[in-house]
């Protein structure tokens, strides 16, 4: 049987909601009690160099490496914004080696800065290349559709025929309309959504609201899906995570 397993994860910079914790050492242990295999994380910080001056325990290597310790041997990382102190963007962290990574820049303006970071695995011998795209759209409608529309044309030009895909992060899409057009255009499904017929409550983490983060996935079946908003999670990010275990078809 080939299963494997991703979380989708807005970190929030490793701060609790309304930054009134420092909690990316938690995040960790959180992550690794449900053991993924890819994670798929928005709003890491690269480098912030006032926070490394002023918060207690501040890891003295970028966010997601810290992440990665261990048990996620393999990362890429997409730089979206950049500002004076340091920069923040996207990350996917993998038990299997990366063969190639990518970046693009789906900004609409200087002032929000989006990207979409894709990677490609091959974590079974047996089968095709699995890419990863983990995005983090913007937070205007417009925005948003122009976002979406250039991830259906990265998927048609990448992802060949029998290759799975997995495309997972905050789309920020509380009104619920890019799952029609990621299915009209490429044929992707939402995991959440494929197996409770509705989209996850993520946001805010104590007690969700609005649906905002997704896991879409192409050629493989989901076995699991779950939102993790309870125990621990309640007390760290703003946004809760989303879990999801998936098999080849």
């Amino acid at each position: 049987m080939k299963r494997f397993r991703v979380l989708s994860y807005n970190i929030h910079k490793g701060f609790s909601a309304r930054n009134r914790a420092f909690v990316l050492r938690e995040i960790r242990e959180a992550i690794r009690s449900v053991a993924p295999d890819f994670l798929f994380l928005q709003e890491v910080l690269g480098e912030h160099r006032g926070h490394e001056r002023r918060v207690r325990g501040w890891p003295w290597v970028a966010q997601f490496e810290f992440l990665a310790e261990a048990l996620w041997p393999h990362f890429a990382y997409g730089r979206n914004a950049v500002y004076d102190e340091g920069h923040h963007g996207n990350a996917i962290l993998s038990k299997h080696p990366i063969l190639s990574y990518e970046n693009e820049d789906v900004s609409t303006t200087k002032l929000e800065r989006r990207g979409i970071l894709h990677a490609v695995v091959r974590p079974f011998e047996s089968r095709p290349e699995l890419h990863l795209m983990c995005a983090h759209f913007g937070l205007l409608e417009r925005d948003r559709q122009y976002q979406a529309r250039r991830l259906c044309d990265r998927v048609r030009r990448t992802v060949e025929l029998g290759q799975g895909l997995v495309v997972a992060g905050d789309f920020n899409d509380w009104t619920l309309r890019l799952s029609r057009l990621f299915k009209h255009q490429v044929g992707l499904d939402e995991a959440y959504q494929t197996r409770h017929h509705r989209h996850a409550r993520t946001f805010p983490a104590r007690m969700p609201v609005l649906r905002l983060d997704r896991i879409y996935f192409h050629g493989l079946e989901p076995r699991l899906a779950k939102c993790l908003h309870r125990g621990p999670w309640a007390a760290l990010s703003d946004h809760a995570a989303l879990l999801a275990d998936f098999e080849w078809r």
